[in-house]
Parts: C-alpha cells; structure tokens; sequence
C-alpha cells in the first residue's frame, strides 16, 4: 500500500504533545506509557519503525504489531480505543498507530513491578500525572453535578491564584496553612467548577485561575 501523505507529514513534523516515533516496540511497559499517555490526554499517533532523528528505519511489521496489541490488551487499563496500519515506504515497513483521547479517563500503564500508573503528554515526553490529577480525571466521569461552597479555603486558593497568577500546590498549601490532601481536594472541586485549571510540565505542576 502507497504511503499517505499525511505520513510523511507526520514524520517531516516531529515529534510532540500528539506524536511519538518509536524505532521498535522494545518493552510492553514502555509503549504502554505512551499509550496511555494519549489516551489521557488529546490522543495520538505512533509511528513505529522511524527514529527519533526521523530516520525510516523501518521493521518487521507483525511482530511490532503483536507487540503493540499485546501492550494495549494487556498493559493499559482500561483499553484505549486504538487503530493500526502498515504503511510501506519504499522497501521498508512502519507502522501507524493511533490513539483515541479517551473518554473512560484515567487510563493506566503496567510497569516492571507490577504497579499500575497513569501518565499524560507534556510536548513529547510521557509524565507521571499528580494525584490531583488523576483525581479531576475520575471526577469528570461522575455524572453528578458539581455544587461548591466558596468558604474560607476556596476562597484563599482564589486569591492567590488571582495576585500571583500561579501557584503549586506546595506553594498553596503552605500560604493558606493546610495539608497537602485537604489543598488537592478543594483544587480538585475547583478544576470541576471550571474556575481552576492545572498546567503539567516535566518538573511540576501549577494552578492558575480561569
């Protein structure tokens, strides 16, 4: 089958928040990271058989496809709606897989010590998620409406988030004198009301006022 364009699109772009080049699918728990890290956050694509470099590298097709569905199966929970394709480019194959955004939120990746994580997408790279936000993920899919009280802490996290502009949840926690777990639930109820956003990056993550 002739390569789509849009493949070679794909690869001329680089990597980023919805693309990932995999030379090989070496490890179940590794791909499954990335799998799940779509699957949480805006969905993508894997482009297996190219290098990080872009180089079309190519693979064994069937096996790189076994490997992929056995992770997907097997690795992630729940399974994330997915699809995959062989392309070939020249005399070398790769493979598209593409990732739903998922809509049964948190998704989970097995590791080696058989503990269950989630991860998300920041630019390119697979992130561990917050507890805070694994949290917000399990409450966007309760059908339960969202009814706050603005007493003293909401009402503190707010302000701080409108003289500072943004904050971490160490930095909350300690400004308003509460712990840890009571600053996460009450941004947590915030982020439902849609009047507090999280922003991940690979070193922390902050909270900023809609």
């Amino acid at each position: 089958m002739p390569v789509p364009k849009h493949i070679l699109q794909l690869i001329d772009q680089g990597e980023g928040i919805k693309l990932d080049f995999k030379q090989t699918v070496s490890s179940y728990h590794k791909i499954a990271k990335s799998i799940v890290s779509f699957a949480n956050t805006h969905g993508g694509t894997l482009l297996i058989g190219i290098a990080d470099n872009k180089a079309i590298n190519g693979i064994y097709a069937r096996e790189e496809e076994h490997m992929l569905v056995h992770a997907i199966e097997f690795y992630c929970k729940p399974q994330p709606t997915y699809s995959i394709k062989q392309w070939d480019i020249g005399n070398k194959s790769i493979l598209e897989c593409i990732i739903d955004a998922g809509g049964q939120k948190p998704y989970y990746a097995l590791d080696k010590e058989k503990k269950w994580w989630v991860h998300v997408r920041v630019a390119d790279k697979c992130i561990l998620a917050s507890k805070t936000t694994v949290d917000f993920m399990r409450g966007q899919q309760s059908n339960e409406g969202v009814q706050i009280t603005y007493g003293k802490i909401e009402q503190g996290i707010l302000s701080i988030l409108s003289n500072t502009e943004k904050a971490t949840l160490k930095e909350i926690s300690k400004k308003l004198n509460i712990s840890y777990r009571r600053a996460s639930r009450t941004l947590v109820e915030l982020m439902r009301a849609g009047v507090v956003r999280s922003h991940t990056t690979e070193k922390t993550e902050f909270y900023t006022a809609v």
